[in-house]
């Protein structure tokens, strides 16, 4: 179906029309403080089966269940561990997902067939006030084409989804700028699926915290996976990305010998030593988690069709921006260390 895609505010007025569409099966655009997410009634087959449809996104895929308060946890999960209501406390509402095992009244379509599902209590208060109005637990991807950079703004939303859905919530710049970390558990450790702003460091303070190998390493073809981005090429602009491990003068060294003009780079700041046309992504892990995806975005815009990324640090909330970059660039890393 074809929509005259909306767009609204933040307004109360706006944000009640949003959740009216909701309640009536319908897809809608949702800010988040991590990206912005395609929004549909969790324990609505129909209404799911619109969003894989407006991303395009294969349906092994596990979407996660967003709720209002902590107390609705075990309204969609059951056997929940006391460490995950420790660090509901502690982290939400906020960029964390717990994956748990599901009760029935998620459809196996949410959950991708999968007899867990993930629960996140979203910090961003349009999102939080979209959930109670609609009286709905929301199923909410990132709201892009499946495989394409996550949209962190309206306007890449609408860039992506005019006349895919009816309509999208502009709640400004998402703050955090990639997606949650997500969890799951198991003999009273947790083991991050996905790292996000909640960095392992952090999670150690409260217990044991083990690193799930897919951070690093793609999905096998057929595997099961518990958590999104976990499987396939993800957040990938048209060009061609490659990771760049090395130090900042090797980075520019580098990128100064190629000779396409198609050819830009993603340092972690601008140089007047850089000789191509480059995006920079920020000095810091916070900011390049910020402004990672708009960067690759505008790639496209440019018609960029190779990029070099200089390489994030692997810690604290680096190792998310790694993860991302890792999937954008199809696991294609040139480390200059071995030079």
């Amino acid at each position: 179906m074809q929509f005259a895609t909306k767009l609204l505010t933040s307004a109360d007025a706006d944000i009640n029309y949003a959740a009216e569409l909701i309640k009536g099966g319908e897809v809608v655009g949702m800010p988040t403080e991590t990206v912005y997410g395609l929004a549909a009634d969790a324990e609505n087959a129909d209404a799911v089966k619109k969003i894989f449809a407006a991303k395009g996104r294969p349906q092994d895929n596990p979407l996660i269940v967003h709720i209002a308060e902590i107390a609705d946890i075990e309204v969609y999960a059951h056997d929940v561990p006391k460490i995950a209501y420790k660090l509901a406390e502690k982290f939400c509402p906020g960029p964390l997902t717990m994956v748990l095992p599901k009760r029935d009244r998620i459809p196996d379509i949410t959950s991708a067939g999968l007899d867990t599902v993930g629960i996140r209590i979203p910090y961003h208060p349009a999102a939080r006030k979209l959930i109670r109005l609609s009286g709905k637990s929301i199923a909410a991807p990132s709201a892009n084409l499946s495989g394409s950079p996550s949209p962190t703004t309206a306007d890449h939303v609408m860039n992506d989804m005019n006349g895919r859905i009816p309509a999208i919530i502009d709640g400004g710049s998402c703050p955090v700028g990639v997606e949650s970390t997500v969890i799951s558990f198991e003999n009273g450790a947790v083991r991050i699926l996905r790292p996000g702003f909640i960095s392992w460091e952090e999670l150690s303070e409260f217990c044991d915290v083990i690193k799930d190998r897919h951070i690093t390493e793609s999905a096998a073809a057929g595997e099961a996976v518990r958590s999104p981005g976990m499987k396939y090429k993800h957040y990938s602009p048209k060009a061609k990305v490659t990771i760049v491990c090395g130090s900042e003068q090797q980075f520019i060294d580098f990128v100064n010998n190629t000779n396409d003009d198609k050819v830009y780079a993603m340092p972690f700041e601008a140089s007047e030593k850089i000789c191509v046309p480059c995006i920079p992504y920020g000095k810091t892990s916070e900011e390049q988690a910020a402004k990672l995806f708009a960067a690759l975005r505008e790639f496209d815009e440019k018609g960029a069709e190779r990029v070099y990324a200089m390489c994030p640090a692997q810690n604290g909330v680096g190792l998310a921006v790694y993860n991302r970059l890792l999937r954008a660039a199809g696991f294609d890393v040139i480390d200059l260390h071995e030079k």
